[in-house]
């Protein structure tokens, strides 16, 4: 897989292409596992920082892991490859017996983007949003109870 540039501001949070299938295999409990992959992630993001503050390179690797891999699943590839980069970090750290410092850059940029990541996810799973190239007529409806 290419490593991407996580520092683009002009890089897709979201991946469609990818959403979109996830969202056809899964059928009609996707907006609920959507919910809870927001409810966890905050949870997840939240370990993260504060085994940032502690030092705690440990703490950081299973959150990061799982983040990684349901982000990815949802087409969140920018915050897939953060938390890659996190995930691998923190493991070097462990193997080295070091605290994570050198992860302080990418582990303030987590929230941010995690946050961006959500926002992109719960608007593609909103019905009341207008999606991209779709046009809806107030009027479309104006030929009902006609004969």
């Amino acid at each position: 897989m290419e490593k991407l540039d996580i520092t683009d501001p002009g890089l897709p949070v979201v991946d469609i292409e990818v959403f979109e299938k996830t969202r056809a295999t899964m059928g009609a409990g996707f907006i609920k596992i959507i919910t809870y992959f927001g409810e966890d992630g905050a949870k997840a993001v939240a370990e993260i920082e504060a085994a940032q503050r502690e030092g705690n390179a440990t703490r950081m690797v299973m959150p990061a892991h799982t983040m990684k891999s349901e982000a990815r699943q949802f087409g969140a590839m920018t915050l897939g490859e953060l938390t890659e980069r996190i995930e691998m970090g923190a493991r070097r750290c462990v193997e080295h017996q070091e605290t994570p410092d050198e992860l302080l850059v990418l582990v303030a940029r987590l929230k941010p983007l995690f946050r961006r990541t959500m926002e992109v996810l719960e608007r593609e799973t909103n019905p009341l949003v207008q999606r991209r190239g779709e046009v809806r007529s107030a009027a479309g409806n104006q030929s009902f109870g006609r004969i």
